[in-house]
């Protein structure tokens, strides 16, 4: 058996799946290929794979029809990449890797925080002018009052969806002592309790909230769910932190919330044009953190994605059923 993997893959997951088939790595962030349909079809063939593991390229359903595959693996939250539909009706399992960023995710969401509350951005851009000049008490007492900022434990921060990323956030802010609310509607009030979390409406949300953070998926329920009109609920000392995805929010008018000072500020991992470039249009603030959608970029995220899907392949392969299966019904019954 012979395992086309072009996704970023951990060593300790390769190990697992040598026990199973010879390997043919290319991992797309060292080669900076990325196969599409036909492509990658052309590349499986070429190889002589029975199946892969994917991280960014198009498993379309021609290429499902086009070989015989014994799996597909993911190692994305959400196999978006993969035709499921295709691959279900080929009785081809695809597996994948639910929550695998939710941790890295969680730690940037508060690190974009924390550089808000202390102007990070505007003390790293005054510092570097080499226009900074303190030579008595006066301009010490004048930078340091226009510096100055604000607690994450004196806030109130309100989370938009409590989903895995969501409810992480909130486990990490109890460390802080900020006082949490959330909107999401899918969370029973039972389910609450360990996080000291209040459920509140999207609209005491914005109003009440120091922070808001996103942590919704991107659907047509969601799409601009945080439009005009609730930007212009929030406070005018209030943040808006969003880690979610860029269709979430108006990011229009979070932009012109922005210049007309009407917010505090924003920290943006996720954009409507990405990748994103020195030309994003959020960087000529001082009060806005804009980092370019790089919350589930560690190490550790490689690292767990790969044991998730290497595991479920071995189970899949030694007869068990895998514990992350997006289509579980192609499984035979024991």
């Amino acid at each position: 058996m012979r395992i086309l993997i072009t996704a970023s893959f951990h060593k300790e997951g390769l190990t697992i799946l040598r026990k199973h088939a010879k390997l043919v790595v290319e991992d797309w962030r060292q080669t900076g290929k990325v196969y599409w349909g036909e492509e990658l079809l052309e590349k499986i063939q070429a190889v002589k794979a029975d199946a892969i593991i994917v991280e960014a390229d198009a498993v379309t359903d021609d290429v499902i029809e086009g070989v015989d595959l014994k799996f597909i693996g993911s190692t994305r939250d959400k196999p978006k990449e993969v035709d499921v539909e295709a691959a279900t009706a080929k009785q081809v399992p695809v597996l994948y890797a639910p929550g695998r960023n939710a941790d890295s995710v969680a730690d940037l969401t508060i690190l974009l925080m924390l550089a808000q509350a202390r102007k990070l951005v505007q003390i790293d851009r005054q510092l570097k002018s080499g226009n900074v000049q303190v030579s008595d008490a006066e301009q010490l007492a004048t930078m340091q009052e226009s510096l100055k900022g604000s607690e994450l434990g004196r806030s109130t921060i309100g989370i938009v969806g409590l989903g895995q990323i969501g409810w992480r956030v909130a486990e990490r802010l109890s460390g802080f002592g900020a006082r949490v609310i959330y909107y999401d509607p899918f969370v029973q009030p039972t389910q609450d309790w360990e996080l000291q979390a209040e459920p509140v409406s999207l609209e005491q949300l914005m109003k009440t909230s120091d922070f808001v953070t996103i942590h919704v998926p991107a659907t047509p329920e969601t799409f601009r769910m945080i439009g005009k009109d609730q930007i212009a609920m929030m406070k005018p000392t209030a943040h808006l932190i969003n880690t979610a995805r860029s269709a979430v929010i108006d990011e229009d008018a979070l932009f012109e919330a922005v210049q007309s000072g009407a917010i505090a500020g924003a920290g943006l991992d996720v954009h409507s044009r990405e990748p994103v470039g020195s030309d994003n249009r959020f960087l000529a603030f001082d009060n806005v953190t804009v980092t370019p959608h790089i919350g589930g970029n560690t190490s550790d995220v490689v690292y767990r994605q790969s044991l998730m899907v290497a595991t479920d392949v071995d189970r899949l392969l030694t007869g068990k059923r895998p514990h992350h299966i997006i289509n579980p019904e192609v499984l035979k019954s024991s």
